[in-house]
């Protein structure tokens, strides 16, 4: 019996190799491109997950150990099989939720930890990583799963998300759960980094470095200086929709970490030095300010901004990507019609197509021309679309307008030079219980003054920043002053094209604040924020001054007095065609 059982097993063995052999193993994807874009030719269902800790050289929470920046990689499943692939790299705050909060009072005088954790995803993932790309996720510090603390754009914050870029060139260490070393042997190295909003911050802080390795970056309605987030001119004033909202409550708000108790003596200096009194530049905000780095920047800028974005205006992207091209940064610029939002909900397709070809040539290589393209793409009032040369409009100079009296109904704006009749001083009287849309759209306010010109002949285009000169005489040693531009329909509907704030005891430096003498005329001059615009023929353009703004700065109760010689005050409009344009239109 045993013999016959051993004679039917030796036949088998011997025929194995005739029944079943041993099929070739197939190679894994390769990354294919097409029209200079990479294909999706990788199954994103088809990945590696891993989440680990990347050692960062910081100790933000200052326990004496450096912080760990708590990372989450998604990659195609071919880098098992030797496959080398570059990243596209979100790090983000928000990952772990935010904490309730209360913001600051601004009616005044001159994720939680135990919850189950949600897989971090993105509405971009299964695209790029069908064509090619790994997607990397980073938390913060003091968000969600990392260690340190928060600090709103500090130095801390910058040098953590760095240093997942770091880790994926071999410049850094990171552990898994278990504790054991982990190293990114399945990536190129090549890393872009992109997000919205505080997620869209983060690649130009790291950018900021000079880091080896971060090839491009896209910042999407991002900031570039945290000082002008939360302060104007030495106005202490808010994101818009954020009354009450600073440095220390967007900490307090991300503070997610299971240690709730750590970060406490940080967050509480953050409270003290950002100085909600005086609203001066210090050296807290010059550590958050990115500009004076800009030289440093060795990576590719594709910059996103919503022409109609009041949480980070559009001085964020304006003066980054002004400071970029000063120092040769390749760059690019998108300006669409929107607010705070993501071009993908925008103009979805073209949108992707940019985002690929510029992935495809600055991760992969690809020489698809995307370098030789016009750098400004624009989103007219139309909705229609417009590539251009570069932003501002080329041929956009300043023209200066001058007023006439009768702002307290509604006086004129001028083209053609000052006032010459005999002095004109007209006031108004501080009201922060009301909205600037609501002053603007009435007849006759104490609580403003308004001046229009006629109705253009053709379309203006303004392009670029305005900006405000004013003579003015206060009768209380504090106020705020703010500037609004105004476009008014035919029909007498208004829309607000721009505005801007200013403390006129930060007149001569946004840093030093000097006392006011009521009584005193002092020359005030801010600009406003930046703007691309066009007024219509039959449309007036209107300037509209007042004193708070309800909706962005303090509001100190009713009854600051404010004065303007209308002879001694202007404001310069960044027109295509210059002053001569404007003539023509007036």
């Amino acid at each position: 019996m045993r013999a016959t059982r051993l004679a039917v097993l030796f036949a088998a063995v011997v025929a194995l190799p005739i029944l079943a052999p041993m099929a070739a193993a197939e190679p894994p994807p390769r990354p294919v491109f097409a029209g200079g874009e990479a294909q999706p030719v990788f199954d994103p269902a088809d990945v590696v997950r891993e989440s680990l800790w990347v050692r960062a050289p910081v100790d933000s929470d200052r326990d004496g150990a450096a912080d760990e920046v708590h990372v989450e990689i998604v990659r195609p499943r071919a880098t098992e099989q030797g496959l080398r692939v570059p990243v596209v790299y979100q790090a983000s705050p928000y990952f772990a939720g935010g904490n309730a909060i209360t913001n600051h009072d601004v009616d005044v005088e001159l994720y939680v930890p135990g919850k189950p954790r949600p897989q971090i995803t993105w509405r971009y993932e299964d695209y790029l990583l069908a064509r090619g790309f790994a997607v990397v996720y980073a938390e913060s510090l003091g968000s969600g799963a990392s260690t340190g603390c928060p600090t709103t754009g500090g130095e801390n914050e910058t040098i953590g998300a760095r240093s997942v870029v770091d880790w994926l060139n071999g410049r850094a260490t990171a552990r898994d759960a278990s504790g054991a070393s982990v190293v990114a042997d399945w990536t190129t190295g090549k890393t872009a980094m992109m997000g919205v909003s505080y997620n869209g911050t983060l690649p130009n802080a790291v950018a900021s470095t000079g880091v080896e390795g971060l090839e491009t970056i896209v910042p999407i309605a991002a900031i570039s200086d945290w000082y002008d987030y939360y302060r104007e001119n030495g106005a202490v004033v808010a994101p818009g929709g954020y009354q009450g909202e600073d440095a220390d409550v967007l900490a307090e708000y991300v503070y997610t970490r299971a240690d709730t108790e750590i970060c406490r003596p940080v967050i509480e200096e953050l409270a003290r030095r950002q100085d909600r009194v005086t609203g001066d530049d210090n050296d807290f905000w010059v550590e958050r300010s990115y500009l004076d780095d800009a030289g440093k920047v060795r990576a590719s800028v594709l910059a996103v901004h919503g022409l109609s974005d009041w949480n980070v205006t559009l001085s964020q992207v304006s003066t980054w990507y002004e400071a970029l091209a000063r120092h040769g940064v390749e760059r690019k610029i998108w300006l669409h019609q929107a607010g705070h939002t993501d071009p993908y909900v925008v103009r979805q397709e073209a949108w992707l197509r940019t985002l690929n070809r510029w992935f495809s040539h600055y991760l992969y290589g690809i020489d698809n021309g995307v370098t030789d393209e016009p750098k400004a793409t624009v989103q007219r009032e139309d909705m229609s679309w417009t590539e251009e040369v570069d932003w501002p409009a080329p041929g956009a100079r300043d023209a200066t307008v001058h007023l006439r009296p009768g702002g307290p109904a509604r006086g004129g704006l001028d083209v053609h030079g000052p006032w010459h009749g005999g002095p004109v001083v007209e006031r108004l009287t501080d009201d922060a219980g009301k909205t600037v849309e609501q002053l603007v759209d009435m007849a006759t306010s104490p609580n403003r003054l308004a001046y229009a010109s006629g109705p253009a002949r053709e379309p203006v285009r303004l392009s670029g920043t305005p900006s405000v000169d004013l003579r003015v005489t206060f009768d209380r040693p504090a106020a705020n002053v703010t500037g609004v531009l105004v476009d008014r329909a035919p029909d007498g509907g208004s829309r607000v094209i721009t505005r801007g704030w200013a403390d006129p005891q930060n007149r001569k430096d946004r840093a030093r604040t000097d006392p006011i003498r009521p009584g005193t005329p002092y020359r005030v001059s801010f600009d406003l924020q930046p703007q691309d615009y066009v007024l219509a023929p039959g449309h007036r353009l209107e300037f509209v001054l007042l004193s708070s703004d309800h909706d962005f700065t303090l509001r100190p109760a009713p009854g600051a007095g404010i004065a303007i010689d209308l002879r001694k005050t202007s404001v310069t409009v960044p027109v295509v065609g210059g002053e001569a344009a404007l003539r023509a239109a007036f």
